[in-house]
């Protein structure tokens, strides 16, 4: 594939990054991830709201020009022949001395990796996938809100505690907090449904505010399913009537299994996406393909 760093499309392959740059050193940067249907970026405008917001918090002096994204989104998907494809924006501090900075980075360095999506597997999306509890607790964030920062160690563990377990093969490992509230999964935020009414763990957990999560609460809005963000235990999630979790990739992907710490399975909505469920993804495809919220 060919790859966006910092002002040139080159082969992946050429690709090199400073032993300097305090991204590699103390893991100073930051990162967004989506997806285009057809050519087109969806929630582009929220993605960069949120780099931008983490790069004026971290001192990173990263400003581009109105439109920058979509023109490199565009050449890249050019230059590699894609029009449905996972963008990754990565934003590093750039070069500085070895220790702690003295000040903002002034230099930092832009590379934006694409690859190819692969097919859409439906049976996934009417099935869902199973979730797994871990005992690998999340950690607190960075700041007073999670970045979406370099540092993965955190949700890395937890997918080495995850791969332990055979029988959680293709299942989410959902994480606790330290006080052992609901938090989000490894890569995906978590919803749950009960008598009609859509919960999501509160921010107050320590969980990356989503791109995907806000959007679903402005689906479930407008279709004036009530919402809660709070602070939950497992046997809420056990007595749900459906589940769900969400990220910019997968979209939203039902949960129709539960495995706990003792690995006993639980089943959710009958083994197939809810009511509830089918109705917010039906309508998050449909603002997807046809790209209102892309122009935003």
């Amino acid at each position: 594939m060919n790859i966006y760093v910092n002002g040139s499309i080159i082969a992946e392959q050429e690709a090199v990054v400073s032993v300097y740059d305090h991204g590699f050193l103390y893991g100073m940067g930051l990162f967004e991830t989506l997806r285009t249907y057809k050519g087109r970026p969806f929630l582009l405008g929220d993605h960069q709201e949120r780099l931008l917001a983490g790069c004026r918090q971290l001192g990173i002096d990263y400003s581009p020009r109105p439109g920058e994204w979509e023109d490199l989104i565009r050449r890249l998907l050019e230059s590699n022949g894609l029009e449905n494809a996972y963008i990754r924006f990565t934003v590093t501090a750039g070069e500085d001395a070895l220790g702690l900075p003295s000040g903002d980075y002034q230099s930092p360095h832009v590379i934006v990796y694409v690859k190819e999506l692969p097919e859409r597997n439906e049976d996934l999306y009417r099935r869902g996938k199973p979730l797994q509890l871990l005992q690998t607790a999340r950690n607190t964030p960075e700041g007073s809100v999670r970045f979406k920062s370099l540092h993965y160690m955190n949700n890395i563990l937890a997918k080495r505690e995850l791969r332990q377990n055979a029988r959680s093969a293709g299942a989410e490992g959902l994480q606790l907090d330290a006080r052992g509230y609901l938090a989000e999964g490894i890569v995906s935020n978590l919803f749950f449904i009960r008598a009609g009414r859509l919960f999501t763990p509160s921010l107050d957990t320590g969980i990356l505010p989503g791109i995907t999560r806000a959007f679903v609460l402005r689906l479930a809005a407008e279709l004036d399913l009530p919402v809660e963000e709070g602070l939950y235990r497992w046997p809420e999630l056990v007595q749900a009537d459906e589940a769900f979790v969400t990220n910019s990739i997968q979209e939203i992907v039902p949960v129709t299994t539960l495995y706990d710490l003792q690995r006993t399975e639980l089943s959710l909505s009958g083994g197939q996406a809810g009511e509830w469920t089918r109705k917010l993804m039906g309508r998050y495809r449909s603002r997807a393909e046809i790209g209102n919220e892309g122009d935003r």
